[in-house]
């Protein structure tokens, strides 16, 4: 006993305490970190050690360095941002055989883990659900991540590892994460969310850690610094002295990144990026690269369309999850996500998939974000048109056209019998087919363009555009036989316009010879006499 309060005593004087709590755990105190340890636990601080006394075999090794704020019953405030994850951290580097942890929100437990019967649990249905998933438990160290936060999980968390509390975080939300696209180019505006600046309020916006901009309504100043990071701003941020709001103008690649809002202490992050423009056929597939070979163990992505969730992968979780019955599951059985890169991929593509989709991604513990602007073009009706260059007295040459298509089947058919047809893998392109039809013939043909998912069909009326005359508007389609028409009037008006100068020319020559006849005066004749 006496050893024990002598080495209490010791321990005491290295700026903390020393208790001993029941079941032979000792509370540690350094400079106000307080610490339970086992027998056998080693301690560190300031480089100096020591062993805890009453040695037996411990379930941590000798030489084990407990950090601060580990074990003990402490209390840490802790700062999120709303959307953001963020890691409650157990302290543990390795969880034990013997290991009991348990997670508490307030009374209520929302995570436990126990080592010897392998289980690993979160009840993230408690509460109202306002956890679901969106809880994750490390299985090595028994930390607690909190995903996508929102003002819901404000309140007081508390660790007990084998029953006792050693840990408490009181989570606030500091602020709010947001992403954001924009077309290259075009301009950009970072909502403030205030519609008019008040006299004690200070704004400051951030790219990165660089202020680029800043309001002191008191002071009456507002100032933009452009010429920052090598004068990627330059002549491109205006301040909105009413709402503090900041427009980024002609925004290329240079301005992408995370910008911070700060309006009196409170901050809110903006993630930019340049959306890429993508162009698809009604029907066709289209793939949503992450540009990721391999996703790692702590990484999460998250697909959006606009801002609702499309789909989730959390690689540590093994969770891979699509979410197609939103949005009143208009993406039922279309979307399909890549396991190992990501990526997804929408199938049989509608018009009313059109619109903006992103990518938001922490890979490798840093946030990143992509953008794609999706337009969905309607696969278009086939023209038919006649072929007057090749049509003859006998037979009608017909033309089927479908123009700025990719990855369709044009087809000719009589009744429900294909004719022929032709396909095109590349994207944009035109494609035409020909029929030749005798003038009398009274079979059904239509002209099909197609992709895997959709068909347009264009009808034939041979009576319409097949004629045995030589009159050019019947006997050719409506285009060219208006086309002849112009040529023929322009040529009409031209041998006019011709004949006019000519007759003119000649009149003024007959004229000019006259006036010229006229300078010379009379003319007399001289008669001689004759002898």
């Amino acid at each position: 006993m006496f050893w024990t309060v002598l080495l209490s005593l010791c321990l005491w004087r290295l700026d903390g305490g020393m208790t001993l709590e029941p079941g032979g755990k000792w509370r540690l105190e350094i400079a106000g970190d307080w610490r339970s340890l086992e027998t056998g636990d080693r301690w560190s601080t300031e480089g100096r050690t020591g062993t805890h006394p009453h040695s037996r075999q411990g379930t941590r090794k000798e030489g084990d360095t407990l950090e601060t704020g580990v074990f003990g019953h402490e209390e840490e405030p802790l700062l999120l941002m709303e959307g953001y994850s963020s890691t409650l951290n157990s302290g543990l580097t390795e969880i034990k055989d013997d290991d009991e942890i348990q997670w508490r929100f307030g009374n209520t437990v929302i995570a436990e883990i126990n080592k010897r019967a392998v289980r690993f649990t979160v009840y993230d249905d408690v509460l109202d659900g306002r956890f679901r998933d969106r809880l994750k438990l490390n299985k090595q160290t028994g930390s607690l991540t909190i995903t996508d936060t929102r003002t819901e999980q404000i309140g007081s968390y508390t660790l007990e590892i084998n029953h006792v509390r050693t840990k408490k975080f009181d989570v606030n939300i500091h602020g709010s994460v947001k992403s954001v696209s924009v077309m290259k180019g075009y301009s950009y505006i970072l909502y403030s969310r205030l519609t008019e600046i008040k006299d004690d309020d200070e704004i400051q916006w951030r790219f990165g850690n660089t202020v680029i901009a800043e309001i002191n309504k008191q002071a009456d100043r507002f100032t933009v610094y452009d010429d920052v990071l090598d004068g990627r701003f330059r002549d491109r941020l205006k301040l909105d002295k009413q709402t503090g709001s900041l427009t980024i103008t002609n925004v290329t690649d240079e301005q992408i990144g995370d910008y911070e809002r700060e309006i009196n202490s409170w901050i809110t992050v903006f993630f930019l990026t340049v959306a890429e423009e993508i162009s698809v056929m009604e029907g066709d597939s289209v793939a949503l690269h992450s540009d990721l070979t391999e996703i790692k163990e702590d990484d999460w992505i998250w697909w959006r369309f606009g801002d609702t969730v499309k789909a989730k992968i959390d690689k540590w979780a093994d969770r891979f999850t699509v979410y197609d019955d939103v949005l009143d599951g208009r993406f039922r059985d279309r979307l399909k996500l890549d396991k190992q890169t990501g990526s997804l991929t929408i199938t049989n593509i509608r018009t009313e998939d059109d619109g903006l989709y992103k990518l938001e991604m922490r890979v490798s513990f840093r946030f990143s974000l992509k953008a794609f602007r999706v337009s969905v073009a309607r696969l278009p009706v086939p023209v038919i048109s006649r072929d007057c260059s090749s049509s003859s007295s006998s037979s009608c040459s017909l033309v089927c056209s479908a123009v700025n298509v990719g990855h369709v089947t044009l087809s000719w058919y009589k009744g429900n019998s294909l004719l022929s047809s032709i396909s095109v893998s590349d994207l944009r392109i035109s494609l035409s087919l020909p029929l030749e039809v005798e003038y009398q013939d009274n079979n059904t043909y239509s002209c099909v363009i197609n992709n895997p998912f959709i068909n347009q069909t264009r009808d034939l009326n041979i009576t319409e555009l097949c004629h045995t005359c030589s009159d050019s508007v019947h006997c050719c389609g409506s285009t060219e036989a208006v086309i002849r028409l112009v040529l023929s009037a322009l040529v009409g008006v031209a041998t006019v316009i011709i004949l006019v100068y000519d007759i003119r020319s000649r009149r003024a020559e007959r004229d000019q010879a006259y006036i010229h006849t006229s300078e010379r005066g009379p003319a007399y004749i001289v008669v001689s006499p004759t002898m």
